[in-house]
């Protein structure tokens, strides 16, 4: 055995090689097994970017990811998965270390080869550094992307808009505007866009804020006599997000800085996203040379989600959830009740889940109805008989009014007994009041309207198709 310095290190070196080669092979292995079990697309993205570490031995395995992003999302939904995986093939592995590669040493990094690595992957377009700006990282939440976002045509535009200003090279247009109700998926979108971009840009400096952080920095900087560092961070932005645009109306200071922030960010060429609950032009106490200046680029819309969009989201979250088991029932419950927005959607879901788990009942109709009584019962529709009288009227091409009046002509006699129909299935008005909304009439008038639509639903596919319309419109 030789005892001498020079034998010792080639000693440790060929247990080191050894070692290396223990543990590439086995990450080989793993990533096969990887991309078998989590699908080509899903691979792509996330893991195969995936690289292991000179310094890996069969004690700790030490991988790296090219962005802070990914590195979370990794360790938040694979970290477990490796360890066992890396197990299976060296059982004295302790530990998988997920780390950001900017954060390892600069050293060359030991590359396995993808599995089945396309020869043409695009190289991600750097961004040339600015001399004295920090970049930031921005705060990212991993569950917004572009693959966990369910789009139907009431958000198809503004998902595809997304996309194409979150890849890289010259951006097709900017600014982009995105405008919807509370909770549609705004800023779902606002955190894919930097997701995606820093992605395929890793030395892009992003910044992400709503409307009233930008004010209360603004402030801030006025106050520490810092205006120039505050603008300086701003205009540095290779992609600028601002949330919630509304909350800075009225603020004619703020205004006046925002105004030449975006005039600078959109001048140089660099990305731009605003998101607001109406479009520029609804903006009240924003001024006029803003919402203009925004609705030069794009501007897109998401409405109200459907039954069918809002049926789709849960499944889409239920995806992220392998291990909770909820009846088709349930799901379809959730959809129909809960109709405000997808944020309050996906809470109930949250909420039945967590009492599910701590209480270890299953999941069922009546654990639901008991666990979201209030919520189900609140989120209700409250259907009006003027609501009524306004839809029916306009399916029909009448007036209002005619639905009260004294014709008796079948063109108005009918759609005023669709109507009542209606009023007496969507309301809890009695017969009397139902009655006196149209016109005075008696209740035994209304009992025949809804007597007759019945039988004519039975008979008359016209009729029943306008029925359908009708509820769909007013409780959806």
């Amino acid at each position: 055995m030789r005892s001498n310095g020079l034998g010792s290190e080639q000693t440790n070196g060929q247990v080191s090689a050894q070692a290396n080669g223990e543990v590439a092979k086995a990450w080989n292995t793993v990533r096969a097994h990887l991309r078998e079990s989590a699908g080509a697309r899903l691979f792509d993205k996330w893991l195969k970017p995936i690289e292991l570490t000179p310094e890996s031995d069969t004690d700790t395995v030490r991988l790296a990811l090219p962005s802070a992003f990914m590195t979370n999302w990794v360790s938040n939904h694979y970290a477990d998965r490796l360890l066992a995986e890396f197990r299976m093939q060296i059982p004295g592995v302790r530990s998988v270390s997920i780390e950001t590669r900017s954060a390892i040493p600069q050293v060359a990094a030991l590359r396995v080869e993808a599995v089945d690595a396309p020869q043409d992957a695009p190289t991600p377009v750097a961004t040339i550094a600015t001399p004295g700006v920090v970049r930031e990282r921005p705060p990212l939440d991993p569950r917004f992307t572009f693959d966990r976002f369910v789009v139907d045509p009431s958000n198809r535009v503004a998902f595809n808009a997304a996309r194409a200003l979150a890849e890289p090279g010259v951006p097709r247009f900017s600014p982009l505007f995105l405008h919807g109700g509370t909770g549609q998926g705004k800023s779902h979108l606002m955190h894919a866009i930097g997701a995606a971009y820093l992605l395929a840009v890793p030395q892009a400096n992003v910044i992400l804020m709503s409307a009233e952080r930008f004010m209360f920095d603004f402030v801030q900087a006025i106050r520490a006599r810092d205006t120039h560092g505050f603008k300086a961070r701003l205009r540095a932005a290779d992609l600028l997000l601002i949330d919630d645009l509304q909350f800075i109306a009225g603020k004619d200071s703020t205004q006046e800085e925002f105004f030449h922030t975006i005039n600078e960010v959109m001048g140089a060429g660099k990305r731009l996203v605003i998101s607001a609950d109406r479009c520029p032009q609804g903006l009240d106490g924003i001024e006029l040379r803003i919402t203009s200046r925004l609705s030069c680029g794009l501007v897109a819309d998401i409405k109200a989600p459907d039954l069918t969009l809002r049926r789709a989201v849960l499944a889409r979250k239920l995806i992220d959830m392998p291990e909770v088991s909820a009846p088709a029932e349930v799901l379809d419950l959730l959809a129909a009740r809960i109709t405000a927005n997808i944020r309050d959607l996906e809470g109930a879901l949250n909420r039945l889940v967590a009492y599910s788990q701590l209480t270890g009942d299953p999941i069922d109709m009546d654990f639901a109805v008991a666990t979201l009584g209030d919520m189900l019962r609140g989120a209700e529709r409250r259907v009006t008989i003027d609501e009524i009288q306004k839809a029916v009227s306009a399916h029909f091409e009448l007036k209002p009014v005619d639905l009260v009046s004294a014709r008796r002509a079948v063109v108005v006699a009918r759609p005023r007994q669709i109507a009542m129909y209606l009023a007496k299935r969507l309301t809890t008005r009695s017969l009397p009041e139902i009655g006196r909304k149209f016109g005075g009439r008696d209740h035994s008038t209304v009992i025949h309207a809804v007597r007759r639509i019945e039988e004519l639903r039975d008979k008359d596919r016209d009729i029943d198709a306008a029925v359908r319309t009708l509820l769909h419109t007013l409780e959806g």
